[in-house]
């Protein structure tokens, strides 16, 4: 089974937005004619949370379904920066061995959640330094961490991102360009492009409306989903879109029609709806 081909794109998506359980996960991608999963939650409990052997009889499945993971959505970096970080730090040297089993190189992480109330910068060393051990560690491992933008961590705008990548980018660490998480920051998502074009090597595709930060299917928010993807189509990236739909409790049109996919909608989507409501949006969007 291949993804369906959209130049040289892969697609792919979070499953576990379908279902807790990996064989319901495998049978609607599969369904859908997709190959690849960013797996962050499988049979209830996150990836990373599952044992080496647990890990083991996790890749036997998806391969035997001829399936394979374009990414570790891991929670790496994922909690407060004044949290213990030793402890953290095992489970990162646990994630890359995950990795290793699961036979892909890329690892989704963040830059710690922000105290409330205070300014980033007053972190900024300690978020620094607690990176620079995870880049280390990457290199000398050969896996490749890419740092997503996220609400209330310390990468949560672009300008913040670029000090990031400024400091850290290489063949190991790049950035994951995340539309919706931009727009709930308020930041515009054009500019943020601009900013750290550069440093792209991964996409997530949700999409938010600025009013309210509600999470809509791509093209139907502000976060320019479709100019940026066209640009980063024509200057050549052939890297990976990946599905997080977040669209469960999606109730923004009467009726919502995507190529021969019309779903009404509803106080609540099934998982299964849902991720076909955020691939169809992403597929018209490819194919204008």
């Amino acid at each position: 089974m291949q993804d369906n081909n959209f130049n040289n794109i892969t697609i792919s998506g979070f499953a576990d937005e379908i279902d807790a359980a990996l064989d319901r996960q495998i049978e609607v991608i599969k369904k859908l004619g997709i190959a690849h999963i960013e797996m962050r939650g499988v049979n209830g409990k996150g990836l990373v949370e599952h044992s080496l052997e647990e890990a083991k009889i996790i890749k036997e499945k998806i391969d035997a379904n001829n399936i394979r993971l374009s990414a570790i959505g891991s929670p790496i970096g994922k909690i407060r920066i004044t949290d213990d970080f030793e402890e953290h730090f095992e489970l990162f040297k646990h994630t890359v061995e995950i990795a290793k089993i699961m036979d892909t190189s890329f690892i989704r992480m963040f830059s710690f959640f922000m105290p409330e109330g205070e300014p980033p910068e007053k972190h900024k060393s300690e978020v620094f330094r607690r990176l620079k051990l995870f880049v280390d560690y990457a290199k000398k491992h050969d896996v490749i961490l890419m740092h997503e933008n996220e609400k209330g961590i310390y990468g949560d705008n672009a300008a913040r991102c670029k000090e990031i990548m400024d400091e850290f980018a290489c063949d190991n660490f790049g950035a994951v360009f995340d539309f919706a998480n931009f727009v709930q920051c308020r930041q515009d998502t054009r500019e943020a492009y601009h900013i750290l074009k550069s440093y792209i090597m991964y996409i997530h595709i949700k999409d938010a409306k600025l009013e309210n930060g509600k999470v809509v299917p791509a093209g139907y928010g502000d976060g320019n989903v479709k100019e940026i993807l066209k640009d980063l189509i024509k200057n050549g990236y052939a890297g990976t879109l990946s599905l997080e739909p977040h669209l469960a409790d999606f109730t923004g049109f009467d009726e919502l029609e995507l190529g021969e996919t019309t779903i009404a909608a509803k106080e609540k989507l099934s998982g299964e709806e849902a991720f076909t409501i955020a691939y169809k949006a992403l597929k018209n969007i490819l194919q204008q």
